[in-house]
């Protein structure tokens, strides 16, 4: 009998509950036993379907059938894919409600799971162990983990299982990687030279500039926004300010020093004086009144309407457009001319692209159709878009001679949006040895790369970033128990601060609350994980 994943947070239960209380039990989720051994695509007998959970961006069609990508891959190996797809919160809840129910699809993929919530299915028998599939059917990936084993030590669970297929996507190595900073500081370059103004170099000068935006409008009619941002959310955070004044910060709050020790950002001294810099922009009226409660597509549609001096986030492509309006600004002098670009955690690797449920019984299948995904050219069509699709814009051409894939131009699309329409995600690997023979870097990377190694890499002190450590259970619960006190109690702080000036006149008493919250063992346990990679 397969045994069921039980659900232990509350909220989740009654959620579950609601849903199946609407739902149909009588309908088998997963796929008969096709009794196939020894299996080379495409397969000669028909009718053969997986059926697989997933999720996909809003802007894709309801049925990931009718993307050319999966068409071609449907042609290609034989098999149909019976695809339950979702998005946003609802594919959350209906993914745990399958595993919850034991109502499970043979597959899931765009999975998204925790490597705690991957343990406890393991645990639970929800989900099976991969090492033997991969060893004895998946060559592309094994060719993957041959050309880079740091990956399959990235995979490997404390207890030695793989429990989930990853996705790989290298662009750029240690400092010179795309993930180096997520929130580029993106300013107004016309208004500079419409007021006449230097590019700034130091926080002064920065604040300078953003008063005279201010008090010029050249935006118009008062719609001028000197500074605008979002608040502790990642790339849109304007935490890359913070590196003028000591570690500085990034997205997870965590660094690591030159001497391997590792830090929370917020707990620093320099932290301090970061805060009081971005309340004195505050307090002259320099910063946007709504950064503190932004959602994405009210940022987007302000700098789409020239509001902007400044704003932060990955591509300014998505905001601004890709024009000479905005250039990157580099990393400033602080008061005591300290300069610094912290990096961030981030890197191409997510550990939890797909599972393989404990309800499969065509597994060399499933492994063998998986293992397609990791096919170099399909790994590429499937991380950015396709080609030869006459209903959309295409992502690529197909250039014949050389047999690779090559980016065609966005023509002022956003990136964001065309991929999104067009790619399927999941597991893939995109190794940096794939550019030039496989595809073309994509033209808004390849840009940034440039830009990341001209104007940031020369600034990063730091020589290491804190990994992708795989903890074991009891590690990862009592990180996600410190966590969902620690974090939103920083990050709260964080924005009253910079509101309201009091940083320095709360600091000893904040640093109490972080011990109280667990700070120290958190330390612990991530320095623990540090030292053992």
């Amino acid at each position: 009998m397969r045994k069921m994943y039980k659900v232990l947070l509350a909220s989740l239960l009654t959620s579950i509950l609601l849903i199946a209380g609407c739902s149909n039990n009588s309908e088998q989720t997963w796929s008969d036993d096709y009794e196939l051994e020894n299996i080379t695509f495409p397969l000669e007998q028909e009718d053969i379907s997986l059926k697989i959970m997933t999720s996909s961006s809003p802007l894709a069609p309801d049925d990931p059938n009718e993307k050319l990508i999966y068409q071609r891959l449907e042609e290609k190996t034989g098999v149909h894919i019976d695809w339950r797809n979702f998005t946003g919160e609802v594919f959350g809840e209906r993914r745990n409600l399958a595993m919850a129910t034991g109502e499970m699809p043979d597959a899931i993929k765009n999975a998204g799971f925790s490597d705690y919530e991957l343990l406890k299915l393991a645990e639970d028998e929800a989900i099976i162990p991969l090492n033997d599939l991969i060893d004895n059917h998946m060559p592309n990936l094994q060719a993957v983990l041959e050309k880079a084993p740091e990956y399959r030590a990235m995979m490997t669970a404390p207890d030695g299982n793989i429990y989930a297929f990853p996705w790989i996507e290298e662009l750029g190595e240690g400092r010179e990687s795309k993930h180096s900073v997520d929130n580029f500081p993106w300013i107004n370059v016309e208004w500079l030279d419409e007021l006449g103004l230097d590019m700034p170099t130091t926080t002064d000068e920065l604040k300078e500039v953003l008063i005279a935006f201010r008090d010029n409008d050249p935006a118009g009619d008062g719609q001028t926004i000197p500074m605008s941002f979002i608040i502790n959310d990642g790339g849109q955070d304007p935490g890359f300010l913070f590196g003028s004044f000591g570690l500085g910060d990034n997205w997870d709050r965590t660094v690591v020093t030159n001497e391997g020790e590792v830090k929370l950002t917020a707990a620093e001294e320099g932290y301090v004086e970061a805060i009081k810099f971005m309340n004195e922009l505050y307090e002259e009226n320099l910063l946007d009144i709504e950064a503190f409660e932004h959602e994405w597509p009210a940022y987007v549609a302000k700098g789409q309407e020239g509001r902007y001096g400044m704003y932060f986030t990955w591509d300014k492509g998505n905001i601004s457009g890709m024009n000479d309006t905005f250039d990157l600004m580099p990393p400033l002098f602080g008061p005591d001319g300290h300069k610094n670009v912290t990096r961030t955690n981030g890197m191409g690797f997510d550990r939890s692209r797909m599972v393989i449920t404990s309800a499969n019984e065509n597994l060399e299948l499933t492994a063998k159709w998986i293992d397609e995904l990791y096919d170099p050219a399909q790994s590429v069509q499937n991380n950015w878009g396709t080609f030869g699709d006459e209903d959309i814009q295409n992502i690529f051409e197909w250039d014949e001679s050389a047999e690779m894939l090559r980016h065609l131009p966005l023509d002022g699309t956003a990136p964001v949006e065309l991929r999104e329409k067009t790619s399927v995600g999941g597991p893939l690997a995109i190794l940096d040895s794939y550019y030039g023979t496989v595809t073309t870097k994509p033209d808004d990377a390849a840009w940034r790369l440039n830009l990341m190694k001209e104007v940031m890499v020369p600034h990063m002190q730091a020589d290491n970033i804190y990994p992708r450590v795989f903890f074991d259970k009891e590690e990862l619960d009592r990180l996600s128990t410190i966590e969902a006190d620690l974090m939103p109690f920083v990050n709260r702080k964080r924005a009253e601060w910079i509101s309201n000036g009091q940083v320095e006149a709360e600091w000893e008493d904040y640093l109490e609350e972080l011990e109280r919250l667990g700070l120290s063992e958190w330390l612990e346990i991530k320095q623990a994980g540090f030292d053992r990679q």
